[in-house]
């Protein structure tokens, strides 16, 4: 069987993050999306998404086809019921498809399929809106780490360290010494080739994906995720890092989600709590305008490639765009569109051709060559994000 994940409506409310990405390959938990399902399906899966990440996340057509949207967190309560569908049949929840039955024939004619509905009646988690991202980030740690350790042995921790707890997983060639470890909180997963180092302290559930580093005397809160090659000191709390992302120094980000290929300047802090208690508002990309989170804590969004200097400040309920370089003194705006340079002293374009130069030293720093389609996605991003920059 092919199956596809496809991206649904709510792509759009999830930009700057899926403006590089189709909404499966966003990290929740332990894994992305994408990684969940193929491994719930034990195959690999292709992608139905916007035509300008084709290039790099192509679909794979044949003859039967299971499209399962992309937003959609699996459980096997969920699997069990995709793998007994028939074709013409959509498996739904609510309002909500989870999994269609398509053919070739029928995918590709412009008319509509007959469709027998089955309607689902389980619990799942679902990513909505930006805030979903660290928000159900409990949740999924504690279900991914269920799914990798199943039947698996831990490798032993060192005798320096202080574990309260023993809901601890630590993968082959990690290295973790002089820490504190509370899994009584929740689990604690410690990726392939991945290093805590001394003095750091870190309640769970939280995981350190593989090849990422902990840094000296961090201080890491439940329902934290640190993707793959990272780099994170300081005080961290309920954060989601996609991966490759620096943020090395001291400094406080929380309930935020940093995309790819960020870096966060040594001493930079992001308000997650406004001072009235009220609930926060996300600047919407899509809607060109302030939505309610319905929820107090809310840190920085970022989107891939971007940046910001030493000591930057970030109010709470921030969004940051794709390739932004973000520095000065004073609370930055709460939305900064993509491809901006500066800060509250005064902003300009950051052009896009300087912005890939940057990438290409940034990604080659971890012996990765910045691939043409890439480019090409972040040209096209530069074009599409105009209307958002007019105000700079």
């Amino acid at each position: 069987m092919n199956y596809i994940l496809f991206d649904d409506a709510t792509r759009e409310a999830l930009k700057p993050m899926t403006y590089t990405r189709p909404v499966c390959e966003i990290r929740v938990g332990i894994l992305t999306i994408r990684e969940k399902w193929e491994k719930y399906l034990a195959c690999k899966t292709s992608t139905l998404t916007d035509d300008y990440l084709s290039k790099k996340y192509p679909m794979e057509m044949s003859e039967a086809m299971l499209l399962i949207n992309g937003s959609v967190c699996p459980t096997q309560q969920i699997t069990d019921a995709i793998l007994k569908m028939q074709p013409g049949q959509t498996l739904i929840a609510s309002d909500v498809i989870i999994a269609m039955y398509k053919t070739k024939e029928g995918f590709l004619s412009d008319e509509e399929e007959s469709s027998e509905k089955i309607e689902f009646c389980g619990e799942f988690s679902k990513i909505n809106v930006l805030s979903d991202i660290f928000l159900l980030n409990d949740r999924e740690l504690r279900a991914d780490f269920a799914t990798i350790t199943k039947g698996r042995k831990s490798q032993k921790l060192s005798a320096t360290n202080t574990v309260l707890g023993d809901d601890i997983f630590v993968e082959e060639g990690a290295k973790v010494e002089c820490a504190v470890l509370n899994t009584q909180t929740g689990p604690i997963y410690i990726g392939k080739d991945a290093e805590i180092m001394e003095n750091s302290c870190i309640r769970g559930p939280f995981a350190l994906c593989e090849h990422s580093t902990i840094k000296m005397s961090a201080k890491i809160y439940d329902a934290t995720t640190i993707g793959p090659h990272c780099k994170v000191g300081g005080e961290v709390s309920n954060v989601v890092f996609f991966g490759y992302a620096n943020k090395a120094h001291d400094g406080f980000f929380g309930n935020s989600v940093i995309g790819e290929w960020c870096n966060i300047g040594a001493d930079s802090n992001a308000s997650n709590l406004k001072n009235t208690y009220a609930d926060v508002r996300l600047w919407s990309i899509s809607k060109n305008t302030f939505i309610q989170t319905n929820t107090k804590f809310c840190g920085t969004i970022m989107g891939d490639y971007s940046k910001c200097g030493i000591n930057t400040m970030f109010n709470t309920g921030t969004v940051v765009g794709v390739s932004c370089n973000i520095f000065g003194s004073g609370y930055q705006r709460n939305f900064i569109p993509s491809f901006t340079w500066g800060g509250n002293a005064g902003t300009r374009i950051y052009n896009v051709e300087d912005a890939i130069k940057v990438s290409e030293i940034v990604e080659k720093r971890r012996d990765i060559e910045m691939s043409e389609v890439d480019k090409e996605i972040l040209r096209y991003l530069y074009k599409v994000s105009v209307k958002d920059r007019r105000r700079l």
